[in-house]
């Protein structure tokens, strides 16, 4: 919620910036001045403010404003963010110059099963695909996309000895982001194999899973104390 204001605010202050000074003077429209222009993708070619010459809407990052908007406009979906002194955060520039910033900030999920950051970026991205020949991107959900665990790090098999320790760890990464348990291969009397899970009423078993350490991942780690026979240790994530 804090952000979605924050958002706002700087929003109705690029506004500001935009309607102080940096409204295009047009005079007669000479196309032979014209410089040409080389757009990402064709539907971002637009006529200029003073519909004379052609130029490239701006995207994601890109300037935008300026005196005499010479840094042009931003493409439909995005807004033409400024400070309200007319400084962008990352260097000085003229009164009214800003950066384009989608209006959507949050992530989607495209159909080919990537996650773009806002659905400008997807919208982008489904533009360049097209153009590929590899067909149109449309967005499937809000939020990521989700996709099945992925072991990072394996656990490897330990060869214990009496009275020392055993230390096996796992890394997983999945969206949403995924549990670790661990469950130690046991046997029963008749010879069926079981899977205990750890650490179980076993005093000398510690387990401990944590977030991390990218994005959507955990990470596992299972301590055996002062093993008391000498054999293999499995575990399973």
């Amino acid at each position: 919620m804090e952000r979605g204001l924050l958002l706002l605010l700087l929003l109705l202050l690029g506004a500001m910036g935009w309607e102080h000074g940096v409204r295009a003077e047009c005079g007669p429209c000479q196309l032979s001045s014209c410089p040409p222009v080389q757009c990402q993708v064709p539907e971002l070619q637009a006529k200029d403010e003073c519909g004379c010459c052609e130029r490239c809407l701006g995207v994601q990052g890109e300037l935008c404003g300026g005196a005499g908007l010479q840094h042009g406009r931003c493409a439909p979906g995005y807004v033409c963010l400024t400070s309200a002194d007319g400084q962008r955060a990352d260097q000085e520039d003229e009164q009214g110059t800003g950066s384009c910033i989608c209006k959507h900030d949050y992530p989607v999920c495209g159909s080919d099963g990537s996650t773009y950051p806002t659905i400008c970026a997807l919208h982008l991205a489904s533009w360049q695909s097209v153009h590929r020949l590899q067909g149109k991107i449309h967005k499937t959900h809000d939020g990521e996309c989700k996709y099945a665990p992925v072991i990072v790090l394996t656990p490897i098999s330990v060869q214990n000895v009496t009275g020392a320790q055993v230390y096996l760890s796992c890394e997983v990464k999945a969206v949403p982001t995924p549990i670790i348990t661990w469950r130690k291969v046991t046997e029963s009397p008749k010879g069926v194999k079981l899977l205990e899970e750890l650490p179980g009423d076993r005093v000398n078993v510690a387990v401990q899973v944590r977030g991390g350490p990218s994005k959507h991942e955990s990470t596992g780690w299972v301590l055996v104390r002062r093993g008391m026979v000498s054999k293999k240790k499995k575990a399973k994530p």
